[in-house]
């Protein structure tokens, strides 16, 4: 049974945190689909100042709509379209302190301001991303960054 945790060390104290209860909840599950809804159940409970966490899955040359946390969302982003396609097609992850400056954003929540998409990389290609949304403006940085990258490198570990 899962408990909410009161994270209370330092930034990376609690990421690696986060990433031992991810490995925990995933150990010996091969559904991809209940761990990335798991994964994005953690990071909600996890992450302050957040509207949106979920996976968007790989589908020929778009993304399509996985397991998430938040309002409904957009169902399907062609690869190289908004932050979520963009980090998709060039295979790296994009901070977007205001993703009203991002050009191509696609709004699929009003109050988002701000974005962190980590792609997930499987054998050398793109399966999906991990996509984040704040209300906040620039509340991602090169922490959240390092930190949601190796989340996602356990989520797609064999």
């Amino acid at each position: 049974m899962f408990h909410p945790t009161v994270y209370s060390g330092t930034r990376e104290e609690n990421y690696a945190l986060v990433i031992e209860q991810l490995k925990a909840l995933i150990a010996g599950e091969p559904s991809m689909i209940a761990n990335l809804a798991n994964a994005a159940a953690l990071l909600h409970q996890f992450l302050p100042d957040i509207n949106w966490v979920g996976f968007y899955l790989t589908d020929g040359d778009e993304l399509v709509l996985g397991p998430f946390q938040g309002l409904p969302a957009c169902v399907r982003i062609p690869f190289g379209k908004g932050v979520c396609g963009t980090a998709a097609a060039e295979r790296r992850t994009i901070v977007v302190p205001d993703v009203h400056e991002f050009p191509g954003h696609i709004a699929c929540d009003a109050a988002s301001q701000s974005e962190i998409v980590v792609p997930l990389m499987k054998e050398g290609r793109v399966i999906g991303v991990l996509d984040i949304d704040s209300p906040v403006k620039n509340r991602f940085d090169d922490i959240d960054r390092r930190y949601l990258e190796q989340f996602a490198g356990v989520l797609v570990s064999p």
